[in-house]
This record gives C-alpha cells, structure tokens and sequence, in this order.
C-alpha cells in the first residue's frame, strides 16, 4: 500500500519507490552476487578474450585488466557510497547536481541505453533457449527457416519466452531481484568450473594463453592503455547507477567489501577463466571458441548441453536485470512519480525493448557503433558532473527531503540547473567526437575518461562559487547536527 507523501513534498518528484530506502536487506553477499549476476555474462566472457585483438600478450592483457578494474573498484564506490547514505536511486541523486526536473535528462539517456541493451541481451538469451529447444524437439528446426520483422517463428517464440519471464521479476520489485541474484550469479561458476575442467582434460593439461590476435595500430603503449580504458568503460553503466543497488546497503562497509569481492577479486578470476576455456578450444576442437554456449553444444552429452545452456541463460537474464533493467524503472518512474512506479517503469522499458526488434539493432552496425557508441559517450560526463557535485562541492553534505521539493535547495531555476546542463553540454561535445569520428581512433577508447574529466573540471569552476550549494551544504550540516529539528529550505 503506498505510503503517505510528507508534508512539502510534491507528487511530482516523489512515490514510494523513489523516496529514500527504508528497508536494507542488500548486505554483502547479495551486492557480491550481483556483480557475479553482472560479470558471468556472455559479454563478459568474451570481454577478456577480446582484448587480444588489440594487439597485445597475454601478460599484457592481464595487467591491462587488473589495472582497469581497480580504477572501477575505487570509481564504484563513489556512487555507491553516495547510494548507501542518501538511499536514493541513480535519478534522485542527479537532482542534486541538474535539479529537480533537469535530473531527467542524465536519467532518460541512461535509460535509453539501457532499453536499447536490454532488448539486445534479452535477444542473445534467447539464442540459448533455441539451443535448448531444438536439441529436444529436433522438429522444431523447421521453424527457424521464415522471416517475420528480421527474425524466425522459434526466433520470436524463444524471444517472448525470454522476455516475459524477465517480467516475472517484477512481481516484488527490488527484493524480487535480489533473490534472483543471489543464486543466479555462483550458478554460472558452477558450470564454469566443469567447464575448465572439461576443457583441460580433453586438452592434456596443455594449454597456450597467448590467444591470436591483432596489431597494435598506435604502438603497444596505446593499445595496453586503451585495454585498461576500455575496461572502465564496460562497467560505465552501472557506474552511473549503482547507487540503485547500493541504497539497500546497511552500511557502507558492505558495499566496500562487496565491491573489492565482486569486482577487483571476481571479475579477474573469470577473465582468467574465459581465456584459459577459450585458448583450450584451440587444443580440443582446432579452433578458438569465444562462445561457450557453442562450445558447450560440442560436448556429446544431452545433459550438458541443457545444463550449459540454461546456465548461461540465467546468466545473461541476470546481467540485463542489473545493468539494463532496474536503470530504467527508476529512470522512467522519475519522470512521472505519480502515475509511473518502479514495476510500471520496469514494464514501460520492456515493451520498448520489445517494439524496437532488438536483433535489428545488434545487427545494424550504423546503430551499434554511432548510435549507442554515441550515447555510451554521454554517460562520462554524466558521471563526472554527478559526482564533483556530491563529493567536491557539497563535501556529501544533502538536505534529502529538498530533493522531492519543487521549492528548495535543488530546484535552480524551474528546477533546472543551467550550469550543470552546460557543463554536460561542453564535455559531451568532444566525447562524442572523440568516441566517433574515425579521425580520432587512436583516443577513442578514451572518450569516457575525456567526457568525465573535462565535465568535473568545467562543472567544478564554474559552481564553485555558487551561493545555493554553499547555503544547501550549511544547511545540510546543521541538519546533521540536530537530525530532529524541522528540515530548512530556502523560500
């Protein structure tokens, strides 16, 4: 049942499941299984595999990754240290930095980002669903060979199935989703394990890292630097909107540790385990495999087959729930709080997921590369305004009940703050360019850095000075002074 709105707060800005987390039952192991939810995917298996193609070792690779994923342990913990203390989502804390209603923007481009993946990922699950199906009912094959809107009768049939049992995990919302992630994650390692096990066997114990690759265009230098860039940029999503997971958290220490298991520890033990499978398929089947649904269909074994396939099913059903679907219910729920809530949010971003055909879109490269390229470009910025706001300017000082106020500290001008949209506007430009022009590739891995440094330092000189963050921090901590007395806003 929804809970009453405080007093001075508006039903514009504010429903249930915007307003800061009462419950938090997200500790430590949920928040590390939901980064083995987000890591144990298809695409993050070939993730690491792929850096070869740079043009670099495997030693190099190796560092490559291990320094990239430390500058995402420690960027991580900034959105989600802020998440664990305000208990707002990823939209609600843009507030503070774009205003009130000027927060949709930051949060409809990430959400644009996130449907367009999301319908993607639903998609490349259900090609382990076919697996599974014609593999059983061998008959069933004659259905994949017509064409309705880019994809077979079994195509659309395996999508649907997909695609509403995502749907399912909407029933109760985060805590739904927490259950899920809880199991779905250590599941994938399970089969990994039999799967590198498997792999060695059949290979003698011999196996080469040193996977084919490409040529260093710019020099090896670049190219270990663009592996390490790269890296970040895989998890730029979430480093946006951790803070959606993260406002669960009971305390910050169990986002820190949680972050260091999830991250640093297990995203470098299952690179090392994708890239031992895929070197040992060289040795097994005269062919590097960067596929492990395919590499599963090989072993002659029904039951492995369908434990393979469902497992990495589940898997890539749990990074699109993480990274692609929870954004986008806040994100949407925050453009109408009152009529949009987190499931009808949720349900918005999955009918659009569906309308778009999202094979269609992987299969356009115009669209995956100037398109969603184009928007991935957006969120360094984003991150860079956002967080020099919270962390710089405001020393994380926030009067959190004036982020559901349409008169308050965060409201600017008609709740719109010109200097952060200039700001995102500035840096968004040369991100953009850089990330796209074929004239520029050789810094093209570099665009989310170069977005998110040039947004921090522009936002950061030209709000210093601000006189309302300096009367919202005051404020602020005379309210963390006496956390009872009657919160103040400005007229």
């Amino acid at each position: 049942m929804p809970q009453p709105i405080p007093t001075g707060v508006s039903p514009r800005l504010h429903n249930d499941d915007l307003a800061p987390a009462e419950h938090r039952r997200w500790g430590f192991y949920s928040l590390f299984a939901m980064w083995m939810s987000d890591i144990h995917s298809l695409g993050g298996y070939t993730f690491a595999a792929g850096l070869f193609a740079l043009g670099l070792g495997a030693w190099q690779v190796f560092l490559a990754l291990v320094l990239g994923i430390i500058i995402v342990f420690l960027l991580m913990n900034l959105s989600g240290y802020a998440g664990q203390k305000l208990g707002v989502p990823y939209p609600v804390l843009a507030r503070l930095s774009f205003g009130t209603f000027g927060a949709n923007l930051p949060a409809l481009i990430r959400a644009l980002v996130a449907i367009a993946w999301y319908g993607i990922q639903t998609w490349l699950a259900s090609r382990a669903v076919i697996v599974i199906v014609v593999q059983i009912w061998p008959s069933l094959k004659d259905l994949t060979g017509n064409n309705f809107l880019g994809e077979s009768t079994l195509g659309w049939l395996a999508f649907l199935v997909v695609w509403a049992l995502q749907l399912m995990l909407l029933r109760n919302g985060m805590d739904t989703i927490r259950r899920f992630q809880d199991w779905a994650g250590p599941a994938v390692w399970v089969v990994m394990g039999m799967l590198v096990a498997y792999i060695l066997i059949n290979a003698g114990w011999n196996v080469s890292l040193d996977l084919p690759g490409g040529t260093a265009q710019w020099g090896v230098m670049q190219a270990f630097f663009a592996a390490v860039a790269l890296t970040v940029t895989y998890f730029s999503t979430l480093l946006l909107n951790f803070c959606d997971f993260s406002r669960f958290a009971p305390s910050r220490k169990s986002v820190w540790t949680a972050n260091l298991w999830g991250l640093p520890v297990n995203f470098m033990a299952f690179s090392l385990v994708s890239v031992v499978v895929t070197a040992g398929t060289f040795k097994v089947y005269g062919e590097h495999i960067y596929d492990p649904v395919d590499i599963v269909g090989r072993i002659n074994s029904i039951w492995a087959l369908l434990l393979g396939a469902v497992t990495f099913a589940v898997a890539t059903l749990g990074i699109n729930v993480v990274a692609n679907f929870v954004s986008p219910a806040y994100d949407l729920a925050n453009v109408w709080p009152a009529k949009i809530d987190f499931r009808r949010g949720g349900l918005i971003a999955a009918v659009v997921a569906l309308v778009i055909t999202p094979w269609n879109l992987f299969n356009s490269p115009v669209v995956i590369n100037q398109f969603l390229g184009g928007l991935g470009a957006l969120l360094g910025p984003l991150f860079g305004i956002i967080m020099t706001d919270y962390y710089v300017l405001r020393r994380q000082h926030v009067v959190v009940t004036d982020l559901f106020r349409e008169q308050g500290y965060y409201t600017y001008t008609r709740g719109w703050n010109p200097k952060a949209v200039l700001s995102f506007v500035v840096s968004a430009v040369p991100a953009v360019i850089f990330a796209l022009v074929p004239l520029f590739g050789a810094i093209s891995a570099f665009s989310w850095f170069i977005g998110a440094i040039i947004a921090a330092v522009v936002h950061f000189v030209i709000s210093r000075n601000d006189t309302s963050i300096a009367n919202s921090v005051t404020a602020a901590i005379a309210q963390e002074a006496e956390p009872h007395a009657p919160q103040a806003t400005i007229p």
